[in-house]
């Protein structure tokens, strides 16, 4: 919508609604048989613009420009109004007529860039902002348009620039602000950013968007308490204003307050309906929680809203995992593995609850994936090793705990391990350096072998090549 009155700038000065009702049923009526002066006109169109009623008070322009053909105003007026309609092929015939009657009209230059803007010619927009600032450089509202167009081709430091100019020219104007604050939060200038958001508020707090980006920007910056009391302001201004308590919910989320994060998720749900990020993200508190059953109840809804949700049938197979009910577990990481294949911790969460019901072949195959897909995952190398020992593949065991302790060479867990495997081949002296190694790294292991190792311990070769005798 453009920027600029419609050409009444002192309506609310006078206008009588009751008299305008009456106008405007009288023009209704009779409009193209009786008389009506221009002020009647000029001021019945904008009653109908000023309510939104384009298609009404076009008729009503029209009408003045049947009258006065070669009023540049009143083309003007014309090309504003189907610039709103989103007619803006039109809207540049009328801007065009405009300026072949008044060539240095300000006002119709930069609406005629607006509409071009709208039309994604933003080179000829800036063309049209260019001619209205040779004739005036300060010109407010084609340096603000010119920003915008520039902000829209991603020439953000650019934008920033003429905002500032804007900003020095008229300090008041809220909307300067505002998109300084977008700019610089495209740059990742977040104080600067809220600097901007602060001083578009104090001009207008009742802003709600700018709050809300106020709180999406000091959440990026950690500033979590501040993006929730931000989030309450766009609430208060506007209780329906579902991602704002969307955000809010993640806000609380990353500070802890989870009770409070899931009544927040929950209002987006009462305005929204059933939501798959929303019930997701319910479901992840609840899960924190370790309430894993109100969990399964959101994790099924997100899923009832997008079946093709991986990560939810991967957050149910996690709850199913907690409370060792591995068969349904495996059933559901499988839907996510299926689903999102090229997601490691997928394939991780498969092989554990594999491994958790014995099945030793399909838990290998699936550590492969992941160490294939993360081969720096020294979690997945060593319980890739622990699975393949279970299965009696020692060979490769070993191997999977030399690959672990190349990535964590101070992991006194993976030498014991790498020594029981050792002594399983029948190699006790391998099996004692490999101990010896552990009990330097952590001394403590050596005191709690008979606990920890006991097949370790309890051999006779390795209880007396260590000394634990002694």
């Amino acid at each position: 919508m453009s920027n600029f009155n419609f050409g009444f700038e002192d309506f609310e000065d006078f206008k009588d609604d009751s008299r305008l009702e009456d106008l405007a049923a009288h023009f209704e009526r009779d409009g193209h048989s009786i008389y009506f002066d221009s002020d009647t006109l000029e001021e019945l169109a904008s009653y109908y613009f000023e309510q939104g009623r384009f298609e009404e008070s076009l008729r009503v322009v029209d009408r003045s420009l049947e009258i006065h053909p070669y009023s540049s105003d009143g083309w003007m007026r014309r090309g504003i109004l189907l610039n709103n309609m989103g007619r803006h092929a039109e809207a540049l015939d009328a801007y065009d007529r405009a300026l072949e009657l008044n060539p240095t009209d300000l006002e119709t230059m930069v609406n005629r860039g607006i509409t071009l803007d709208s039309l994604d010619e933003p080179a000829r927009a800036m063309e049209a902002y260019e001619d209205a600032l040779r004739l005036d450089p300060f010109n407010e509202e084609a340096l603000f348009n010119k920003g915008v167009t520039l902000e829209r081709l991603n020439r953000l430091a650019e934008a920033i620039a003429v905002f500032r100019t804007c900003a020095d020219i008229n300090p008041e104007h809220p909307e300067v602000w505002y998109e300084l604050g977008f700019c610089f939060d495209r740059l990742g200038k977040e104080a600067e950013s809220v600097e901007a958001y602060d001083k578009h508020l104090d001009i207008d707090p009742y802003s709600n968007d700018a709050w809300y980006n106020r709180g999406i920007v000091m959440n990026r910056m950690g500033r979590y308490r501040e993006a929730v009391d931000s989030y309450d302001m766009a609430i208060v201004i506007a209780d329906d204003f579902a991602s704002a308590h969307y955000n809010r919910g993640n806000a609380l989320a990353n500070l802890g307050e989870l009770k409070e994060a899931i009544q927040s998720y929950k209002r987006v749900l009462e305005i929204e309906g059933n939501d798959a990020a929303t019930c997701y993200n319910i479901a992840l508190a609840f899960e924190e929680l370790k309430l894993y059953e109100s969990a399964i109840h959101y994790f099924e809804k997100a899923i009832e809203a997008d079946d093709s949700y991986a990560e939810a049938w991967y957050g149910l197979g996690c709850c199913y995992d907690a409370l060792e009910k591995f068969e349904d577990a495996l059933t559901f990481f499988n839907r996510a593995v299926v689903l999102n294949p090229e997601t490691a911790d997928f394939w991780h969460a498969k092989a554990d609850c594999a491994y958790n019901l014995g099945r030793l072949a399909e838990s290998i195959n699936a550590y492969r994936t992941v160490i294939k897909m993360t081969p720096q995952n020294r979690d997945a190398w060593m319980d890739f090793a622990e699975t393949l020992f279970e299965a009696g593949q020692l060979e490769e065991a070993l191997e999977a705990y030399g690959h672990t302790l190349k990535l964590q060479p101070d992991s006194a867990e993976a030498y014991l391990s790498q020594a029981r495997t050792h002594l399983a081949m029948g190699n006790a002296d391998e099996s004692v350096r490999s101990m010896k190694m552990a009990f330097g790294l952590d001394p403590s292991q050596k005191e709690q072998l008979s606990m920890t190792h006991p097949e370790l311990y309890g051999d006779q070769k390795i209880r007396r090549l260590l000394g634990l005798d002694r």
